[in-house]
């Protein structure tokens, strides 16, 4: 016989919050991080094996798919500075309230997305 009643909250019945989708995507992006910057210290490493390799993965970059990962990197990033300035105030002691923390949480999301196209616009007009 099954419990009605579980004792702990389970995935049916919780209500997701800001806080929750923010905490997840924050863990989440820190190991994307980790795993884009072990390759781009890798991909300048291959500076020492000659140019041809380097000019390799630049013709890729310069593709659909390598634009998109270069702007997915800048996301993950400027998310989780944004994120990890929320956690700064939330270790001085502020924020904890429930309408500022949905109110920091919604500034994470937008800002992450603001910043990567103020990045984009920025490095558009200094390539060009």
């Amino acid at each position: 016989m099954k419990d009605k009643n579980p004792l702990s909250p389970h995935i049916q019945i919780y209500n997701w919050h800001i806080s929750s989708l923010i905490s997840i995507s924050h863990r989440i992006t820190g190991v994307i991080n980790i795993i884009l910057i072990t390759l781009i210290c890798f991909w300048t490493a291959l500076l020492l094996l000659g140019d041809t390799n380097y000019e390799l993965i630049q013709k890729f970059f310069e593709t659909f798919f390598g634009k998109f990962l270069i702007m997915g990197t800048v996301w993950s990033f400027s998310f989780q500075i944004l994120s990890e300035i929320r956690h700064l105030f939330w270790d001085l002691g502020l924020g904890f309230e429930l309408k500022t923390s949905k109110i920091t949480g919604l500034l994470v999301i937008f800002g992450s997305f603001i910043l990567t196209i103020l990045v984009f616009i920025l490095g558009r007009n200094l390539i060009l």
